[in-house]
């Protein structure tokens, strides 16, 4: 019998590689691909944009050409009527580029890697009750089961991909219980296969705006700034909230990651809502001068929970700083705490700003997701995601009420 376990539990560790393995390899060839889209993109729009800086346009009845001259050294020139008009050395400008692709490729690798760790231990705890159906049919066949009916069921399990139509069939009414069960948890594994396909392929488009922008402010430097105090400062001064940026997306998606793995741990203890919302508000009111900040206090009402204060308020200040993003400057932001008319306690925070649509409320904790109206607003679209992941350890849940134009209500409802 044991013998039989082990057997069973190598087989089920197989089929996951399998899977693992046939997703991380398509995901490598996506990005692939789409990375080295963007580095001939790249550096043809360098090229034009030296021949517009250095002749003033592109002209299309020029000859061009690509020399490689003594010492290694690649040009790019522009000829017209057999004269030369331009030429442009091209190595230092394509070590750069190929740098920053790999890097972002390297990336992305390391991510699909992270994810494939994450997700190992999820997988593992969803195909655990098939081990424990693989062991049930063994007994089983002791009874009724002859071995060919085994033989179909392991034929079809070795066949599994990953694909969103492939369903298991055996053709067998003694087997038509087992067909059900084990394609539900294919469709679960499916799911989970394009959640984490889309998370990755999103923060990789989330990277590669800071990377480029990085990159067009180092050649502007390059090229003009050495010289030009003016472009040197706005230069400097891009590449340092850009770097800014992706240091905060980069922090996020780890503090999801580790969230997802189980390697976030929560210390609970005795936490005083009231205080914590006052804390916060006094906060906000010294730190953001731009809004009028109010709180409403609930008195000598006890609010005690059970939390982690330091994640608690993480989530709050989450809540409080998409407030202040969208709301308009001098208009009033709200905060408050109580019970429930069922006696459980909550935090409120209430702006004045441009609200959402109901489509929008919907998706809102979905990580990445902004909607079209707020794209021309700083943010990576993790803030809510975060808040949610933090919230739902606690075993809370939000309650969300907006309008369009009105402004937006979110509480955050914590158990009793």
């Amino acid at each position: 019998m044991k013998k039989k376990k082990e057997e069973n539990r190598k087989r089920m560790g197989s089929i996951i590689r399998k899977l693992h393995f046939h997703e991380i390899g398509k995901n490598i060839g996506r990005c692939f691909r789409m990375d080295f889209l963007l580095y001939a993109a790249v550096c043809v729009a360098w090229v034009l944009g030296q021949e517009i800086a250095s002749l003033g346009t592109v002209s299309f009845e020029n000859d061009r050409a690509l020399n490689m001259e003594p010492g290694g050294i690649l040009v790019y020139r522009v000829l017209t009527d057999r004269r030369e008009i331009l030429k442009v050395e091209l190595n230092e400008f394509l070590l750069f580029v190929t740098f920053a692709v790999v890097s972002l490729f390297v990336l992305q690798f390391l991510m699909m890697w992270l994810g494939y760790f994450v997700e190992d231990r999820r997988l593992r705890r969803i195909m655990s009750p098939l081990d424990k159906l693989a062991m049930r049919a063994d007994e089983l066949s002791r009874l009724s089961f002859s071995e060919d009916k085994y033989q179909v069921l392991e034929e079809a399990i070795t066949q599994i991909k990953p694909d969103e139509s492939h369903m298991l069939s055996f053709g067998d009414s003694d087997l038509q219980g087992v067909e059900t069960a084990m394609n539900n948890l294919i469709r679960r594994m499916q799911e989970t296969y394009r959640q984490q396909a889309r998370f990755v392929n999103d923060a990789s488009h989330e990277l590669r705006t800071p990377i480029a922008v990085i990159e067009g402010y180092a050649n502007m430097l390059d090229r003009w700034g050495k010289d030009d105090p003016k472009i040197l400062e706005e230069s400097i001064a891009a590449i340092r909230h850009e770097s800014s940026h992706m240091k905060y997306l980069v922090e996020q998606l780890l503090f999801l990651a580790r969230g997802d793995s189980g390697r976030t741990e929560l210390h609970i203890e005795a936490v005083d809502l009231n205080a914590i919302m006052r804390e916060i508000y006094e906060e906000s009111f010294m730190i953001d001068e731009k809004h009028v900040y109010r709180f409403s206090d609930p008195g000598a009402e006890s609010l005690m929970i059970q939390a982690d204060p330091g994640l608690f308020k993480q989530a709050v200040r989450i809540l409080v700083d998409n407030a202040a993003k969208y709301t308009a400057e001098g208009d009033d932001i709200l905060l408050s705490c109580g019970k429930t008319a069922a006696g459980e306690p909550f935090v409120q925070i209430q702006d004045t700003g441009i609200g959402m649509a109901e489509a929008d409320v919907q998706h809102m904790f979905e990580r990445f997701y902004r909607s079209d109206g707020v794209r021309s607003y700083d943010g990576t679209g993790l803030g809510l995601s975060i808040a949610k992941w933090i919230v739902d350890k606690h075993k809370g849940h939000f309650e969300t009420l907006s309008r369009e134009g009105l402004g937006t209500r979110i509480r955050i409802v914590l158990p009793q």
